[in-house]
């Protein structure tokens, strides 16, 4: 018979090698290593007398996990200028890498879309540039089966109907079927109304006839990616244009004030919940508390034992993402409110609603002025920049060091030599910025001293020296300083200290204030606890007759009512025992239950409190480390870009007073 060559493109003969499988590699290389330093040292040493710690050096599997996450290409820092960025970033495929391609050698055909990326990789979203088509995003509803294959989902069709039975399937394993396309007609039993069905079949399109169709697309949306589905009527844009799109809503500042789009494709509200920048709620419940930092949900559902009757939400504010850019978490719901499981609680960035809202919505015209629009340039209203429509926060940071060095440790303090005090307004008494300092270019941010050597002495510094007959100079300034081009407000400073050295006064400031949120967040858990468990206890005494009683309570044989529990402390209600035998096994499962529930709180503090008062683990050499936060507003200016959903980008060339806009009449 006649013999087909395998397409090495195909999707059948390609897998996808997870980030588990490429560790595990890595790690049996490693251990290989260790392996062979074993039996070396086995050789050299008396085996009746040596231990297994003498024999075994771990280093060697450590060093090659370490390198793994560390320097592989393949390992990157995650891309979180906004929700979209980071989930597209999260199902990225790559070609490149250990054991791929590299882009000089890999050809048009590797690059090329190909019929089995049909619902498994997207055709648009790739790079442009020398990476077109060796990067690439997993379609909407594909998934990556146990051998690395993609498979993508399909409804069944039996006896020529369409059923809601779902399969996923590989490429290999799809070549045998016909498959109708998700938009096609159906009737109301899920039988085809037209007499040919547009399908694919072999990676070919033809009209197929019902009777030969065996599967149908879930949706038209599993053809494209996340970015992609995003982009409202995809199906008229130009691929390349799409591809543009889908590529630059990835680039997208969180803004100030977010707004979601008037025109959506259904996908943000996904995109928002499964990025993990809105917050939605685990278990159903009545919200209890609530302010700009944290939710308390008390739950109301069926609660195991061993598990928290409350849940703490605890927001990030104003926190820096990689890219530098604002995360921060708005509550959206209040006191009082009744939570479903799965409802969105808290807004996060560029999210309104619980929806993404990448941009905001705009008027726009298409039409020159004066020139100003030549190449793709963008004319905008002062009203824009007034309004703070496209105004967005960036967060900067900032470190300095203190290291032991030949001469002496360097010191972070307020006492600075000849530094005036103006310059030191914004330190605190450790020589560090308070938190909502307004910071110019060149203001300390911390300040720290040097020792320096012996120099040659001046003849103005011999006279200092002998009026005042210390050395005045021995040390220099080298504060950390804000550079040029950066201005705005400290939100945030981080001090950590190393093992065995005494804390300053700033850092046991911040200490304190940690550990009095971790407190407040146990004691609200514990009242809240308290007062389910009360209102419990309450149900199941009131009405049965008492067996034993608390010490100066009422008599034995008394029938416990509303008087009765409150002649008593509430912490003594345990004490009560009734003569219903299935009530009184109730009551003892509910003790349990409260003593392992007040248990795991206090554990849960005691964990974090011991976390926090350890010390740090700091680099060799340095003695203390502060980190500044510093919050930047950024307006709209001349050289940014700015692009619709469409890939229709521009470059603003000039902002023009709005009495010089056309208008509409």
């Amino acid at each position: 018979g006649k013999g087909e060559i395998d397409d090495i493109d195909n999707l059948g003969n390609r897998r996808v090698r997870s980030v588990g499988e490429l560790l595990e590699n890595q790690y049996r290389v490693g251990l290989l290593r260790m392996e062979r330093a074993v039996k070396v040292r086995m050789s050299s040493v008396d085996v009746s007398t040596v231990m297994p710690n003498d024999l075994i050096n771990a280093k060697p599997a450590v060093a090659a996990v370490r390198e793994f996450f560390g320097s592989s290409q393949l390992s990157q820092f995650m891309d979180q200028t906004n929700p979209l960025s980071e989930v597209t970033h999260k199902r990225r495929v790559s070609a490149l890498g250990p054991g791929g391609l590299t882009r000089e050698r890999a050809g048009f055909e590797v690059r090329d879309v190909h019929p089995t990326h049909y619902g498994r990789i997207c055709p648009i979203e790739t790079p442009e540039g020398p990476n077109i088509g060796l990067i690439n995003s997993l379609a909407s509803f594909s998934r990556v089966n146990k051998y690395g294959f993609i498979e993508t989902p399909y409804r069944k069709v039996v006896d020529h109907k369409v059923t809601d039975d779902v399969v996923y399937l590989s490429a290999m394993e799809e070549a045998k079927h016909t498959i109708a396309q998700a938009n096609a007609d159906l009737t109301a039993d899920g039988g085809f109304t037209e007499e040919l069905v547009s399908s694919r079949q072999a990676g070919e399109f033809l009209m197929a006839i019902p009777n030969n169709i065996t599967l149908m697309d879930v949706s038209p949306k599993q053809l494209v990616s996340v970015a992609a589905s995003l982009i409202p009527f995809l199906e008229n844009d130009d691929a390349n244009r799409a591809l543009m799109g889908s590529n630059m809503q990835r680039q997208a500042v969180p803004l100030v004030q977010a707004e979601a789009p008037f025109v959506g494709t259904g996908m943000e509200e996904t995109v928002a919940r499964d990025s993990g920048a809105a917050i939605s709620a685990k278990r159903a419940g009545i919200v209890d508390q609530v302010d700009a930092a944290r939710i308390v949900i008390r739950a109301t559902g069926e609660i195991d034992a061993g598990q928290s009757g409350v849940d703490i939400y605890t927001l990030m504010k104003f926190q820096r993402s990689n890219q530098n850019t604002c995360i921060n978490q708005r509550p959206l719901v209040k006191v009082g409110d009744v939570i479903t499981a799965g409802d969105v609680i808290a807004d996060g960035p560029s999210t309104e609603f619980g929806e993404l809202a990448l941009g905001r919505n705009a008027l726009v015209a298409f039409m020159p002025w004066n020139g100003y629009n030549y190449e793709d340039s963008i004319l905008i209203s002062e009203r824009i920049v007034k309004d703070d429509v496209f105004t967005s926060i960036h967060i900067e940071e900032f470190e300095v060091m203190a290291r032991d060095t030949k001469l002496g440790p360097e010191d972070i303090t307020r006492d600075i030599p000849n530094v005036g005090e103006e310059a030191l307004r914004n330190l605190d008494e450790a020589g560090i910025v308070y938190i909502g300092a307004e910071v110019e270019p060149g203001d300390i941010l911390a300040g720290k001293i040097t020792p320096k050597g012996e120099s040659p002495m001046t003849p103005e510094e011999k006279l200092l020296r002998a009026i005042f007959g210390e050395k005045a100079s021995d040390v220099r300034d080298t504060s950390l300083r804000l550079p040029p081009g950066v201005a705005g407000t400290v939100v945030e400073v981080r001090v950590f200290n190393r093992h065995g050295i005494d804390k300053d006064e700033r850092a046991m400031a911040i200490e304190r204030e940690e550990i009095e949120r971790l407190k407040k967040d146990s004691d609200d858990e514990r009242t809240i606890l308290n007062r389910a468990t009360w209102s419990r206890l309450r149900e199941m005494l009131i009405g049965q007759t008492a067996t034993a009683v608390p010490k100066n309570g009422p008599k034995k044989g008394v029938v416990i009512d509303q008087d009765v529990l409150d002649s008593v402390d509430r912490h003594e209600w345990w004490k009560f025992a009734v003569a219903d035998d299935k009530t009184q096994s109730d009551l003892e499962a509910v003790k349990t239950q409260y003593d392992d529930a007040a248990k795991l709180i206090l554990d849960k503090f005691h964990d974090r409190r011991d976390k926090l008062e350890r010390g740090d683990e700091l680099p060799p050499g340095v003695l203390k480390m502060v980190k500044v936060f510093v919050a930047v507003k950024r307006k709209l200016q001349p050289g940014d870009k700015m692009a619709g959903r469409h890939g229709n980008k521009g470059v603003i060339s000039r902002i023009l007073p709005a009495e010089d806009m056309p208008f509409l009449a």
